[in-house]
């Protein structure tokens, strides 16, 4: 794999500590989800304590199935991304519309209805990547042309410009989920906004998820 590419894992609970002592330190751990505050009794849930405890440095938030099946709301993703990164946990906080939302032309509404719960909540961005995920192309085979992804990135960078601030949208990673596999990755890698992707089911056939890792380059050849 590339060297100066940041790659990160997110196993289900229950084998985070397994894949941690698997893997080198050339690969961070991240949890799938995570509890909105400190400890109590909350049966089933994980805390950013215990997640940390086991050599977690990130977790994911706001991932569609949490917003669509679990019924999480905006702001409760929100307060949970702040304490999250409270705790110094860094996190990757998703953002998406269902085909629906597309189809009716709301896609940067609900894009920036969710940004600004993060924006609202977070003490800082400087921990945060943002993961733009069409929930319409999550495990569906369907992906966003690049131009469909690079349009809603470049909307999200000048969301932050202008409701953050121009340091966040310049510094701020913003990256693609929504079945990136081998084939499509290294023309979605080329667009100038996207800086990386959140892998699905192709980062489970090691090849093909060490190429989507190496497709950075296309990114310097691009520049």
């Amino acid at each position: 794999m590339e060297a100066d590419v940041d790659v990160v894992v997110a196993p289900p609970f229950v084998y985070i500590d397994q894949v941690k002592k698997t893997l080198t330190d050339r690969v961070e751990i991240s949890s799938q989800n995570s509890w909105v505050g400190k400890g109590g009794a909350f049966t089933g849930e994980i805390s950013v304590e215990q997640l940390k405890d086991v050599g977690c440095t990130w977790v994911i938030l706001g991932h569609s199935e949490r917003r669509h099946v679990i019924g999480e709301d905006d702001q409760f993703i929100g307060k949970k991304a702040a304490y999250a990164l409270t705790e110094n946990l860094k996190v990757i906080a998703c953002i998406g519309e269902r085909l629906e939302e597309r189809e009716a032309g709301k896609t940067f509404d609900v894009c920036f209805q969710q940004l600004k719960a993060y924006a609202d909540n977070v003490p800082s961005w400087d921990n945060i990547v943002v993961a733009y995920e069409p929930v319409w192309a999550i495990g569906t085979g369907k992906v966003a042309t690049p131009e469909q992804a690079q349009e809603v990135h470049v909307a999200v960078r000048d969301w932050l410009k202008k409701n953050v601030s121009v340091e966040v949208a310049s510094k701020t990673r913003i990256i693609y989920g929504g079945s990136v596999n081998g084939s499509n990755c290294a023309e979605l890698a080329k667009q100038e906004d996207i800086d990386g992707f959140l892998v699905g089911g192709a980062s489970l056939k090691g090849p093909e998820f060490a190429t989507i890792v190496n497709s950075v380059t296309l990114k310097k050849v691009a520049a």
